[in-house]
Formats: C-alpha cells, structure tokens, sequence
C-alpha cells in the first residue's frame, strides 16, 4: 500500500521522532557571516524593533546603522539602542533616498499603507528588503514590487515568520513526505482573542480597511499563506463570508460612555475595558511609547486614555474590520481547505486539522498528534521538545528570529534561495486574500490567477 511505512515513529522497524530529522532553517544561526549585514529600518514600532532586536543578540551577524521614523520618542529610542549617529537618523523614509546608497538593505516596517513607495524606492536604490507583511493593501502594487524585484535583481523577503516556525515547518515535511497518505483536506483555525481583536482592530492602527488594510490581510495573509506552503499546490478559488457583528453603537450597554474613563456605568464589568486591560493588567504597553521612568508609567497610561484612540469604548470607534471571517478555497489536484478567522476568543495560539488518505493531524502550535489510519495507532509530539537550537527570540513560535537569520544569509551570500518567503514565493497568498474580500463583498466564488 503506498506510503504505508511513512509514519516512522510508530513502525516497529523504527522509533525515531519525526522532529529528530527536522530541517529548521536553511542557514542555522551558528553560520556567521563574513561581515555584518548592515541595514537600515524604516519604521521603528514594534516589528521594527522585534527585527531589529537581532542586532543586538546576535552582532556579529546583523548592524543596524540608520533609522528613519517620524515619532520622536521612537526614533530616539532605536537610535539609542542601536548607537546610530544623528547623520544617519532621519524623520521620514524619503530623507533615507535622498542620499547614496550606504547599506546593504533595508527592514521596512511602516503602516501597512506606507509599504510600497519606500519598497520601491529601496529597489531602485540597490537594497535588498526585508519587507513586513502584506507587501501593500493594492494588490497592483503588490504586483509592481514583484516586477521591480524581478528587473532589479534585489532580494525581497517578506515576513511570513510562520514558515519559518519549527511547528509549521513539522507540519509541512509531515504532508508532503506522505506521511498521512494523499493530502484531501486542511482546516484552520485563527483565534485572535477578543482583547487582541479590540486593540488591533477595533482601536488600533487597522480599525479601518480603507485606511489600513481589509483584515483578511492585516491579520491573516499569515495564514492564507501557511495553508498555501503546507498545501504546497497553486490555488484556484475562494470564496469568503465576513461581516462586523458586534463592535458597533447599536451594541453598547446603557450606561457605558464614548471613553472607559468617563465614568461608564459598566466598565468595571466590560470584558475590553481599556482601565483593566492598559493600566491595571498593562498588556500591550508597547503601544504608548512609554518612558524609562516605570514610576511615571500609570500615570502616563491614564493620560493617554482620556486621550488616545485606545482609551474609546470599543463599542464608539469609527471602525468597519469583521470581527469573524471564514473562506473556503480550492487547490490543485482536488485539494481543498477551509480558514476560519475568530475574534471572541479566550486565547490566541491558531488551531490547524489536516486530512490524508492514511492519517490525520491535529495541533494548536504547542504541540500535534497524528493518527495512523492502517495500524491505529497515535503519538502526541510537544513542539516545546524540538531538536532545535533556541534563539533569544521566540516570537511567532520561533519564527520572527529564523526569518531574520536566513534573510541575513540570503543577502550576505546574495543567494535568495535561502528564503521560503521571497516575494515570489509569497504573492499568491495575498492574491488570495485581495479575492477573498471580493468575494465576501460580491457574494461570489473567485478565481485565483497569479
């Protein structure tokens, strides 16, 4: 029967752990390059800084020599951690061009709205890219960033850091080894947690899709990309159903007020309190630049609330994101998957179901167990327990850092074949997402050409 001994861990012959011959990265993190990559970041928020944290631990391999960023409390911070001199600190990323080229590449973590000019300009400077994702809200000018690297010769990555986690990367050898037989099916499962749901998407910086970007690809072209490198086939259709239920006016309790600091009626009691979540739990602190003086820092919080977007009630912003999404898509050979984006949950690490003709997988990112169809049989694996060298970073389940590490070997041996998301690699997934939102809004099934 085909594909009957490819399960190892369970055959008698054998007890090897499938993650004993795990190919994490192509270039491990031992694999020092002959000299620093030196970069310059456009946009120092918080995935300016998870990138550019890398530096740091690991010098030898990667220098962060200038900074552009409008916010003067964040582009003196990162100029300060990185020890960039005032000559190469800059306001906007249009002052980063004015000059002749001095790096090697550039990390451009701007708003989504900002990826593009300063990509293209980059290209045409003679960087290679580290480009945060979705490469634009425009899928034309995601196409066009596509040519430019393809005329130019540059290297652009794009930061689908899930490929490059060890859980997914599993995964992805266990289905196309055959391991569970013919591949039929995946589910998948994105649960955003509601508090994230409420500070991202309902307060935050993608509130709105016309001024951002459709959350399909704010959030999730993470995962439409992940089913599409496991699936490892080009896709055909999508279809996708969505809409904003709850996070509307219609919606607020009596009682409540247009800020969580007004005196609301219900807040202590409200399950997106901004006074709970920013200033008595202090989640999310990187979102209010605070100083170093930690004494300050409620007061600071506070002040901000009665102030700032993150301090509205969730139930009186001027925001249009769905706050549940779900698609159904085709893939060559008969393939099909299903992606189901939730805001009301309790956690936020994504569930994923793969179906095969010999087996099945179940995981939720800490770990996964497969069945064995032909001698019923299961092993539950820990991912915690990989065969893996640990970074000093483990975002992402490991992979912010493992796609900081191969885009530095990409760009110092100028081979982007060390990468897994070039952008050639990754244009699909957003072409999928950009046909999802058409769908959604057409009540259409789409058809998906790249």
């Amino acid at each position: 029967m085909a594909g009957a001994s490819a399960l190892p861990f369970i055959s008698e012959a054998q007890s090897q752990s499938p993650y004993e011959k795990l190919e994490l990265s192509s270039q491990p993190i031992n694999n020092t390059p002959k000299k620093p990559v030196t970069v310059i970041t456009i946009g120092a928020g918080a995935r300016g800084n998870i990138y550019g944290d890398y530096a740091i631990d690991y010098p030898k391999h990667l220098d962060i020599v200038s900074v552009a960023e409008p916010i003067p409390f964040r582009n003196d911070y990162y100029a300060q951690k990185h020890n960039i001199p005032a000559a190469k600190r800059f306001s906007t990323w249009e002052d980063v061009f004015k000059i002749p080229k001095f790096a090697d590449a550039v990390i451009i973590s701007t708003p989504d709205n900002l990826h593009y000019e300063p990509c293209m300009a980059a290209l045409k400077a003679g960087y290679d890219v580290l480009l945060e994702k979705p490469i634009s809200p425009s899928e034309k000018e995601c196409r066009d960033i596509l040519h430019l690297t393809q005329k130019t010769g540059r290297i652009v990555a794009v930061c689908h850091v899930l490929r490059y986690s060890p859980y997914f990367i599993q995964l992805r050898n266990l289905i196309q080894s055959g391991a569970i037989g013919q591949l039929a099916s995946i589910q998948h499962f994105e649960p955003i947690e509601h508090t994230h749901m409420a500070h991202s998407y309902v307060r935050g910086n993608w509130k709105n899709s016309k001024e951002s970007t459709p959350i399909i690809l704010a959030k999730s072209c993470h995962d439409l990309d992940i089913i599409k490198w496991m699936i490892g086939k080009k896709s055909t259709h999508i279809q996708a159903f969505g809409n904003l239920m709850w996070f509307k006016e219609e919606n607020a309790p009596a009682g409540s007020t247009s800020r969580c600091t007004d005196g609301c009626a219900v807040e202590k009691t409200c399950p997106y309190s901004a006074i709970r979540i920013y200033y008595e739990e202090r989640q999310r602190q990187y979102a209010f630049d605070l100083p170093e003086d930690k004494s300050k820092h409620g007061e600071y919080i506070m002040n901000y609330l009665r102030t700032g977007p993150y301090g509205k009630c969730v139930y009186r912003v001027d925001n249009d994101q769905c706050d549940h999404y779900v698609t159904n898509m085709q893939f060559e050979d008969g393939v099909t998957a299903s992606f189901s984006m939730e805001a009301f949950t309790p956690w936020g690490d994504r569930r994923t179901r793969i179906m095969g003709s010999m087996g099945y997988i179940e995981g939720d990112m800490n770990k996964f167990t497969i069945y064995d169809f032909r001698t019923k049989e299961s092993k539950t694996i820990d991912a915690a327990t990989a065969n893996v060298a640990n970074y000093k970073n483990e975002g992402h389940g490991g992979g912010d850092y493992r796609l900081v590490n191969d885009w530095i070997q990409a760009v110092s041996q100028q081979k982007p074949s060390l990468l897994s998301s070039t952008i050639e690699a990754s244009i699909e997934s957003h072409v999928m997402g950009f046909k999802a939102e058409e769908s959604r809004k057409t009540n259409t099934v789409q058809s998906i050409d790249v």
